[in-house]
């Protein structure tokens, strides 16, 4: 197991989606962002089944960046209740994490 998650969201506008892949990673949040869609939807809102077209945006994150991360992304986010999960990577190419790593904030130090 590594220390890093994918997170997932879906907007149902490609522009927006765009801007938050580049929200996350501009602020390091995220190393890389991928904007995938359009896509059909269809789940069940407020008692009822929906149909909507969205667009998926994958995050590469660090476990310890996630509270930070989720915060903004909802803040960010035009639904009132985002879908945002976090899945753990359980293994990875090591060049590629590494460099998942060294584009991600830098770990709080500990307290003294």
């Amino acid at each position: 197991m590594t220390a890093f998650l994918q997170i997932f969201t879906t907007v149902d506008d490609e522009a927006k989606a765009r801007e938050l892949a580049g929200a996350l990673v501009e602020t390091r949040l995220a190393a890389c962002a991928q904007v995938l869609g359009p896509m059909h939807s269809t789940y069940w809102w407020q008692g009822q089944v929906e149909r909507a077209q969205e667009w998926l945006i994958l995050f590469k994150s660090r476990a310890d960046l996630y509270p930070e991360l989720e915060a903004r992304l909802r803040e960010l986010h035009p639904y009132d209740t985002p879908e945002i999960l976090a899945v753990p990577v359980a293994a990875g190419l090591e060049a590629y994490l590494a460099w998942l790593n060294q584009e991600l904030r830098r770990p709080a130090p500990p307290r003294a």
